[in-house]
């Protein structure tokens, strides 16, 4: 598999909800909720295209960006393009752009039963600042805040 990553556009959008809805179900973003965060000056929304499969999207990610500070909106990669390392590559490219803008604090929230990307923003310098419960709905999962403060 060979995978560019990308700046997202209108394009994109159909390719980016079929991701978004077959990785967070009932708990995936409304289209013209993506539609507006793509469309946003405040942010950079990037997609992760194979190239060896005509340019099939397998992975998106969003950054929004206000001032010094930044939030990870979110990030999904294609049920069967998991484990190539295409999430830590999309979270490079918004790491990547945050500096670029001048973020100095980067937050996200993350599913508390999730481990697997708690790991990966755990290994990029993110830590856990806090729990919000039952955040996401309707499976009524904790979300558990994390931050990254760039050096």
């Amino acid at each position: 598999m060979s995978v560019v990553i990308r700046t997202a556009g209108a394009g994109d959008l159909d390719a980016i909800m079929a991701i978004e809805q077959a990785s967070f179900g009932a708990s995936a973003w409304e289209r013209g909720t993506m539609q507006q965060e793509i469309a946003s000056d405040w942010g950079r929304y990037v997609i992760a295209v194979d190239e060896d499969d005509d340019g099939r999207t397998v992975g998106y990610a969003g950054l929004r960006a206000v001032g010094v500070e930044g939030d990870v909106q979110t990030i999904a990669v294609a049920a069967g393009a998991r484990g190539r390392g295409i999430g830590r590559a999309l979270l490079a490219e918004l790491l990547a752009e945050a500096g670029r803008r001048g973020v100095r604090e980067l937050f996200l929230e993350v599913r508390a039963d999730n481990p697997v990307a708690r790991g990966l923003y755990e290994s990029v310098g993110f830590r856990e600042i806090g729990v919000r419960p039952r955040y996401y709905q309707p499976e009524d999962v904790d979300a558990v805040v994390m931050k990254r403060e760039s050096a």
